[in-house]
């Protein structure tokens, strides 16, 4: 089940890649999936909160007046989701 969790993030991230998906939908998805964060150590939580926060704090304002740049934060992302596949293959 949580493969398929992360599978869904990685479909979300991709979504709001391409703009099929606003910030704030794409940080509600991630929030909503506990299945994940519950599966992981404490620290993927706060990490994952920290750049989802920081993703909706950018969205507020236009890429150039904002100190977080969404396409970073989107890498940062997805470097996550890689993270939290080892560590959840690691646990099997």
């Amino acid at each position: 089940m949580t493969t398929r969790n992360l599978m869904r993030l990685r479909e979300t991230l991709e979504l709001l890649q391409q703009q099929d998906l606003s910030v704030m939908q794409f940080c509600q998805e991630w929030r909503v999936d506990h299945a994940v964060t519950q599966q992981l150590p404490q620290r993927y939580a706060e990490v994952m909160e920290n750049l989802l926060g920081r993703l909706e704090s950018g969205s507020l304002f236009s890429e150039e007046s904002c100190s977080f740049s969404q396409h970073e934060l989107l890498a940062q992302l997805a470097l996550w989701l890689d993270k939290a596949e080892i560590q959840m293959a690691k646990a099997i």
